[in-house]
Formats: C-alpha cells, structure tokens, sequence
C-alpha cells in the first residue's frame, strides 16, 4: 500500500497540476460573463463531444454502475446499454432547437433557455432554484472523488472529500466554462481508453481461471440470479418496465444545465451532426466500465458486502488486486478524471443561478440606470466566481452526510425530479408550438412534484387497502425504491399535464413563436 500511495500521489499531482494549467488557459480565454458561462461558438465537435461525453458520463457512471453490477450481475449491463440511448436521443431531438434560440436570446444556462423559449420569468426562476437540487448529483461527484483518494491514497473520508473540493473549486473559480470544457475533452479521452480496457478484461476474464466462461461459471455458481438477464432478487432491475424506466428517464439528461451548456460552446451549425454522432458513440463505449464490477465480483467475491466496505469501490479494489502498483494508481487517476468532468460543469452551472438567473436576469434589471452593462457583466462574474467556493462548501456537507448510500442512486436523488420537472417543457417545447407559458409552469411542478411524492413513498398502500385502487397503490410503494422508475412516472404527469393546460391556455403571440423557431 505504500507503492501504491507513492504512486497514486506523483500521478494525482501531475493530474492537478495539468487541471491547474488548463485553469489558467481557461482565464486567458475568459472574455466576460457570458464566456465565463458558456464559452459560446469556440471549440470543434471532436474535442467538444469529449467534453461532452465526460460530462454526461459522471463519477456514476465509474463507481457507482460498477458498485450496482458488483451487487446485480449481468443485469446491471442493460442500464449501460440503455442509458446513453436515452441521453443522445433526448440531446437529438433538442440539439438545432436549443442552439438556434439559444444563439437568438443569448441564453446563458437552461433555466435562462426555458424562460426565453416561454417568455416567462417565473418559470426562470423556478428553474433555476429547482436546478439547485443537482446539488446531490454534486455531492456524488466528490463523494467518488473521495473513494479514489481514500483506496488510492490512504486519506480518511472527510479530507478526501476536502482535497476533491480544492481541487475544482481552484480551476473553474479561474477557467469557468472554458476550463470546464477544456479539461473534460482531455479527462474524455482519458476515461474512453479506461472504459476500453476494463472492457478487454472482462471479455477475457482477465485473472480468473477459464478466461471468460469460467468467469460467467464462477458467477453463476456464487448466486444464478448474478447471471440472469432480470435478476428477480434486485428491484431496480427485475422487470422489463425498470429497462424502459431507464430509458425515459434519462432522455433529458443531455440537457441538463451542467451538460446543456455544452451546446451553446459548439463553434458552427454545420458541425452538429458530426458532433452527435461523435458524442452517442463515445457514449456507448464508456459504460461498458460497468463491466469492472462484474469482473471484481468474481475475483473479489463477497468482500466489498462485508461491513466497512462498499460496493462503491469495486473498481479502485479490482485495479489494486490484479494490476501492477504503477498501473493501478495510473488508472486510479483516470476515474478521478471521470468524477471531475462532471463535477466542474455541475460547478459552473450551479454558480450561473446566483451570477445569471438571478443577479443578471432578475436583480439588476429592477434598477435601470444603477447598473451599466459592463458593470452587471463584472458583478456576475465575480458572483459566478464567489457561488463556485460555496456551492462546492454546501456539497462536501451533503457528500459527508449520505456517504453511505450508492454513488449511481444517489445522484439520481437530484437529477430525477430535475428530470421529471423539466422533460415535458423541454421537448414539447422544441416540438409542439401550441405549448403555452402556463402549460409549462404547470407541467414543471407536476413533474416534480410527483417525483418527491413517489421517491419518499408519501403515499401509503394501506389507505387504499380493500379498494380497487389497491393493486395500484401496492405497484407504486414498490417503484419507490427506483429513482428512474419515480421519473418516469413524473414526466408521464408533466407531460400530461402541460397538454391539458396548454390546450385550456391562450398560445404565446405567433410573432414571439417565429423569434423562437424561425421562419
């Protein structure tokens, strides 16, 4: 263990120290807020589907998919299949849409985007408080990060989470969205070659007798339900439902605010379909680092099930079990890469609700002649700059208070209402323009609101015991468990509900829906 902290700390410093230099790189391309923000129309679609591939490929992906598989099985490989699908087909359908009127109203995050789609304040900012909730898909981003430092380095829990936090709040506080882009196009390709090569070993069951069959052998004779397609003794994963859950729910991940961003960065129209196709394939190849967790069980057995440890560190345990010290602690580097690809756009897009939805769009425009134009532009991006040092203190304290729970759910705890509440103004917002600004407000709360109800299992089956609502009330206690179930039936009622009201509601003015589409 002293070999491998010697090594995981020289590779950990020339990481930092190659993150510290695009932070700097970032600071000389900052040309205000707005390219604090969103660096708008500067990088290429090879470079910039790295970026954001990485992005949308998080410390879950890395950690806590790996940590489900080591539990799961084999059924744990659907949700890598399924989930980039979702993700690309949800940035598909939106992609010329959001780009086009982002470009027209020079929006700056996705709240600022829905509020300019809708011409509606409120839903802004209700946007922008809500989005407050991917604070737990923060949380477990430096929650990963503290597993690596604390397999790797030997750290205790709390100055893992410490140093993750330093770490990215020094470069972004300097590149904004250009470190934060620049920094995930390298840390994508880093994690793209990882990916590869825990897939290579799992084909060939790398250090298990018997190579791959043996490897399906041993697991099967541990438990067959490691083995089965559905496996009926883990709920997240025993029926076909949960795969199509999957599937739905993360259809607007791609443009969460974090991620979304990314499509305003993109320097020419013309590269948009290079760009996509790009991304969904690198999309495709990176979770197949679920495959680690499957492999670790069978090498590792039933030792990361024991008290005091975690399925969470199934991968780092893997490297560190069959690896040379140098390469594990290599390796070890580039999961970190993948947990600070995410976690700085997280970081950036957190900031921009205090610096933009609500000092530039709500605050200052209340007192005209107060504030000149380059003084709410200075103003912003030093509160861009201030939010990011105390978004990143709020979530080492929301990290350290659920570092007990699986990194891949509880991210979801804050993404899955965010993607109930916003997938049905999203999408019918690109591709219906009868969808009105109540519609949509109304759709968003109903989203999220039904995926808290749901997710906390507010609704008690025994109230309805004896009725013929029973059955239903029994099903839906039993999809508490699943965050992706929970969304998807959110973003069933968003959309149902922004249809009802929209069409009850008078449509926006055909002038300001020709702003928004075009001709």
């Amino acid at each position: 263990m002293d070999s491998l902290a010697a090594w995981s700390w020289f590779f950990l410093c020339l990481y930092v120290g190659l993150m510290v230099l695009f932070g700097f790189v970032g600071l000389s391309r900052v040309r205000g807020s707005d390219d604090f923000a969103t660096a708008r129309g500067s990088y290429g679609p090879v470079f910039l589907a790295f970026a954001m591939t990485a992005t949308a490929a998080s410390g879950a992906t890395f950690l806590g998919l790996p940590g489900l598989a080591y539990r799961a099985g084999l059924s744990v490989l659907w949700y890598a299949l399924i989930y980039p699908l979702g993700v690309y087909t949800g940035v598909l359908l939106c992609l010329h849409a959001v780009r086009r009127a982002g470009e027209r109203f020079g929006s700056r995050s996705m709240p600022e985007y829905l509020g300019d789609r809708y011409d509606s304040e409120a839903l802004r900012i209700l946007a922008a408080l809500f989005s407050l909730a991917l604070l737990f898909y923060l949380a477990g981003q430096l929650l990963s990060g503290a597993v690596m430092f604390t397999q790797l380095l030997g750290l205790d829990t709390f100055t893992a989470l410490c140093v993750t936090a330093l770490v990215l709040m020094f470069y972004v506080a300097l590149g904004g969205a250009h470190a934060d882009i620049l920094t995930d196009g390298v840390q994508g390709a880093l994690m793209l070659l990882l990916a590869l090569l825990l897939l290579w070993m799992f084909l060939v069951g790398f250090g298990v007798e018997g190579g791959f069959s043996g490897m399906l052998d041993a697991l099967e004779a541990r438990d067959p339900a490691l083995v089965a397609p559905l496996n009926p003794g883990f709920s997240l994963f025993d029926s076909r439902w949960d795969l199509f859950a999957v599937f739905v729910a993360h259809l607007p991940l791609g443009l969460l605010p974090h991620v979304g961003n990314k499509l305003w960065a993109l320097k020419s129209d013309r590269d948009q379909r290079r760009f996509i196709v790009l991304s969904f394939l690198f999309g495709l190849i990176l979770p197949a680092i679920t495959c680690g967790g499957i492999l670790a069980r069978v090498l590792l057995g039933d030792a990361l099930l024991e008290p005091g440890n975690h399925p969470n560190n199934a991968i780092p345990a893997l490297f560190i079990a069959t690896l040379p010290t140098w390469v594990a602690a290599l390796i070890g580097a580039g999961v970190l890469a993948a947990v600070m690809s995410t976690a700085d756009g997280l970081v950036v897009s957190t900031g921009q609700i205090f610096a933009n939805d609500i000092f530039r769009l709500s605050i200052a425009p209340r007192f005209p002649g107060r504030f000149s134009e380059d003084a709410v532009d200075r103003i912003g991006l030093a509160i861009g700059r201030v939010a990011t040092v105390l978004v990143l203190v709020a979530a080492i304290a929301l990290a350290w208070s659920t570092r007990d729970m699986n990194i891949a759910l509880l991210v979801w705890v804050g993404i899955g209402g965010m993607m109930a509440a916003t997938a049905a103004p999203m999408f019918l917002g690109v591709l219906w323009q009868r969808a009105t600004r109540a519609g949509a407000i109304s759709g968003f709360v109903a989203g999220g609101v039904t995926f808290a109800v749901l997710h906390l299992a507010l609704i008690d089956a025994a109230w309805f015991a004896g009725t013929a609502l029973a059955p239903v009330a029994d099903w839906l206690a039993v999809q508490a468990v699943s965050p992706y179930a929970c969304a998807t039936l959110g973003t069933g009622v968003s959309l149902v509900t922004m249809v009802a009201v929209s069409l009850a509601t008078r449509p926006l003015e055909a002038a300001y829906l020709e702003k928004v589409f075009g001709e």
